[in-house]
């Protein structure tokens, strides 16, 4: 059965709220931007500097977003 409309509010409220994060989330939170700056600073020493090597930071900066996302809009309290 597909997404209804009041699914889809339901997701946005979620994704638009504020999430405390819990002391084991931070934690997880930094493995997590521990490892991104571990590969960003390999494709920094690997790559020319360039506007793809640019790209690729960008691109591995929304994976750390997107993954700590996951977590909080998953994992908390007032999540749906």
């Amino acid at each position: 059965m597909p997404p209804t409309l009041e699914d889809l509010k339901k997701r946005l409220v979620n994704d638009f709220t504020y999430h405390p994060p819990t002391l084991e989330q931070v934690e997880r939170y930094q493995q997590i931007r521990d490892k991104a700056l571990e590969f960003a600073l390999l494709i920094a020493s690997i790559t020319p500097m360039s506007s793809e090597q640019s790209i690729a930071f960008t691109c591995l900066d929304q994976v750390v977003t997107s993954a700590n996302s996951a977590i909080a809009r998953n994992e908390s309290a007032s999540a749906i």
